[in-house]
């Protein structure tokens, strides 16, 4: 507990002194107008308060992701934490703040069109299909896991589960945003909260479970699973997560202040760490060993082990409330990932989404292709979902490592994690079964010449205009 409190107390420093140098230098106006006011159109550009976009910030975000991914994560034993802490701080957040503060900028605009005008035509092109991709596989991901957690608390069959989850979705998807979304929230956030209290109380006061000494910094994996670069790719929310990226533009169509970025974007991510360092921390202490929580992995996977944690410690009906607290989570993110998808798919053929008919003629066809990616199996959408998670997390900080560039200022906030995370990525699509499955030390040497090769690119795209003074006076 020690040290889950000192990981929590280095979030809250992390906000208020980094969080302060990420606004900063980015340089929010607060004079200038925002899209939710000179947009407002009554369904995607609503003018909210602060206080309500960062909770619809917060739980759009915080889905399976920093539940499920801490809870594996935890196998690589306490080094898990400081990925989290750090991950989040460093990259996570500012990957949040930009992905919406540059939204903010451009209209409202949707990651793929941000993503293109930073980086090129062909950059948001390739975003264009491959936001709508990572979109889809979120939407299925945080369907078929609170089915499973639904279908643990009561009697009723999974599948049907599924379809009145999708149904939720689907009216979810083509409302306008304050109707259900900025109704219904601040109920679930009661959920979160009793869940995220409620657990580490139960866990305080328990006398089950092992509680971990100290830092350990070997890897503790059952299956010794490689900690490089898996444990980077399992514990993707809660740490830096691409899917954020498309989430953000909801909530930069409805702030009214420019400089309530750092409040709603860096201050929601840094939320949703202190949510993956409480499971991260249950899946540490409340069994034994890395070999009995992989034992529940096994049997039921990552909603066994809430089911098990939760009714554990808090007993049949505060075990309920606490279950229930994490299945707000995935669904108020499935919601908005498929609404997501449909205002880029809006953006990408200059559809108006004013009318209810053109709503309907996008969202139709993706809940059908969407209900048809969950036959597949759940173990290898997650693994998918990782990788696309993290593929977009490193796109965006490009993204942003380039218009900080553009403009002169300090680019090495998000340069850097954009560096750490194209490794990541590479060496993982290079060694996955999921990719090329090569061995980890060819997997290990292409992702470092790739990163070094793409970097290289970068700095001679974007740095030879600041050669050329002559270019800059037109």
């Amino acid at each position: 507990m020690m040290w889950f409190l000192l990981c929590v107390g280095a979030l809250i420093a992390g906000y208020f002194v980094y969080g302060g140098l990420v606004e900063k230098i980015f340089s929010p106006r607060p004079e200038q107008k925002t899209p939710a006011l000179t947009m407002n159109d009554g369904v995607d550009y609503v003018p909210m308060s602060d206080k309500k976009v960062y909770l619809i910030q917060l739980l759009n975000i915080a889905g399976l992701g920093p539940i499920f991914g801490p809870i594996l994560g935890a196998l690589y034993g306490p080094v898990a934490m400081l990925w989290i802490v750090f991950g989040c701080i460093f990259a996570g957040a500012v990957h949040d703040y930009f992905s919406g503060m540059l939204s903010v900028r451009a209209k409202g605009a949707s990651v793929p069109s941000v993503v293109g005008q930073h980086l090129g035509v062909a950059a948001k092109h390739f975003m264009n299909i491959f936001a709508v991709l990572l979109l889809l596989l979120v939407g299925v991901v945080f369907v078929l896991g609170p089915a499973k957690l639904l279908g643990n608390l009561s009697d009723m069959n999974v599948a049907w589960w599924v379809a009145i989850i999708f149904g939720y979705y689907i009216i979810a998807t083509i409302v306008p945003v304050d109707k259900i979304i900025g109704r219904f929230y601040p109920f679930f956030g009661a959920l979160l909260l009793f869940m995220s209290i409620g657990l580490l109380v139960g866990l305080g006061f328990s006398d089950k479970g092992f509680y971990t000494a100290g830092l350990d910094f070997s890897n503790l994996h059952p299956k010794e699973l490689p900690l490089w670069p898996l444990l980077f790719i399992t514990i993707a929310c809660g740490a830096v997560s691409g899917f954020h990226a498309t989430q953000s533009p909801l909530m930069a169509r409805c702030m009214q202040n420019e400089k309530s970025g750092r409040f709603i974007f860096y201050g929601a991510m840094i939320g949703e760490g202190v949510i993956a360092l409480i499971w991260c921390t249950l899946g540490l202490s409340f069994y034994q060993s890395p070999e009995a929580l992989n034992a529940t992995l096994a049997t039921g996977g990552p909603a066994a082990v809430v089911h098990e944690v939760s009714t554990s410690l808090l007993g049949a009906v505060g075990g309920v409330l606490a279950i229930l607290g994490v299945i707000v989570l995935p669904i108020t993110s499935g919601d908005t990932a498929f609404r997501s998808a449909r205002l880029i798919v809006a953006d990408f053929f200059k559809l108006p989404q004013k009318a209810l008919v053109k709503r309907l003629l996008i969202a139709v066809p993706m809940f059908v292709i969407g209900y048809l990616i969950t036959k597949a199996e759940f173990g290898v959408i997650w693994r998918y979902f990782g990788w696309a998670n993290q593929t977009t997390a490193m796109i965006m900080l490009w993204a942003a490592a380039a218009y900080l560039i553009k403009e002169g200022k300090l680019h090495w906030i998000c340069t850097i994690p954009a560096i750490f995370m194209t490794s990541v990525t590479i060496t993982y699509l290079a060694n996955a079964e999921i990719g090329f499955n090569l061995p980890m030390n060819i997997a290990t040497i292409i992702g470092a010449i790739t990163t070094v090769v793409f970097t290289a690119g970068f700095f001679w795209k974007y740095k030879k205009p600041a050669l050329l003074p002559q270019e800059q006076n037109g």
